[in-house]
């Protein structure tokens, strides 16, 4: 059981001071991970006193260890993927198996929708702003970076997926220019990639968003905005799940940010799809 499953299950028993923490904690574990006690028990409203007491409270030495079982709920600790992968050895016929999965993919996502909920908006008024915006995403996060563009481009039509195919990388961040905007993921341990792009785009004067695993991370440093996301999984991988959730609910905020202009402009992209022959069923006439 995870660290932050282990305070839900024993919150009830808590003493209020400990409630209080148990409550920042659990809607913060990305802080556990990355600030200092001391600046956690501020933002919490209790003292480091109490912090050590919370962690003991659970079973753990201090608050140290209580932070570097937060670490590992998230996927960042050090444990390699094959190290992951022995623990699903021999579990094929569990029939839990599955249902953990799906059990931490809506954690996931509820985690990803409290942590990103105040800065979708943020990174909307960015995007908007942009006279062209550039998605990246390397590895894993590719799917965050082309889902993005695949669908803002049905009604936007200066958005440019930075992917390097055929070594091409530096020459698309060749296109970024001054006031631009840059959608960039990347999650622990981090893309070389995907770092190179956001300096050159924080050089050519773009304002960044990133999608990201950490307020600590590389790109959200470097960033103007971050949207963060829940990588944790049961698997020997970190899951993108929630980072393609987070893409997607970034898009439908721009759409209806837009106004009634974005309805023509999805309309002909569609249609356009439809005629290209890339559809296979016909469409259904309005109104019917």
């Amino acid at each position: 059981m995870g660290a932050r499953d282990q305070i839900r299950q024993r919150f009830n028993e808590l003493s209020p001071a400990l409630q209080q923490v148990a409550r920042y904690v659990l809607d913060h574990p990305n802080e556990v991970v990355t600030a200092s006690m001391r600046n956690v028990g501020t933002r919490a409203q209790s003292t480091p006193a109490t912090l050590v007491r919370f962690a003991q409270h659970l079973g753990y030495a201090g608050w140290p260890q209580l932070k570097e079982a937060f670490a590992g709920d998230m996927g960042l600790g050090s444990e390699t993927y094959g190290g992951r992968a022995k623990q699903l050895i021999g579990r094929a016929q569990d029939r839990s198996l599955t249902a953990e999965m799906f059990e931490v993919q809506r954690r996931n996502l509820e985690a990803t929708h409290q942590q990103s909920e105040q800065a979708l908006q943020k990174a909307c008024a960015l995007i908007e702003k942009a006279p062209a915006v550039h998605a990246a995403g390397f590895r894993a996060c590719f799917p965050i970076a082309f889902s993005f563009v695949y669908v803002y481009r049905l009604f936007r039509a200066s958005v440019h997926l930075v992917d390097g195919q055929g070594g091409s990388l530096e020459m698309q961040q060749r296109a970024f220019a001054k006031g631009d905007a840059l959608v960039v993921a990347s999650f622990m341990p981090y893309s070389r990639e995907a770092l190179q792009v956001a300096e050159a785009a924080r050089a050519a004067g773009c304002r960044i968003v990133a999608i990201t695993d950490s307020v600590a991370s590389p790109l959200s440093l470097l960033a103007d905005e971050t949207l963060l996301f829940t990588i944790n999984s049961p698997s020997f991988f970190p899951s993108v799940a929630a980072g393609v959730a987070v893409t997607e609910a970034l898009v439908e905020l721009l759409a209806s940010r837009a106004g009634k202009p974005v309805i023509r402009r999805i309309d002909q992209a569609e249609a356009q799809l439809f005629k290209s022959g890339a559809y296979l069923v016909a469409p259904v006439a309005r109104g019917s």
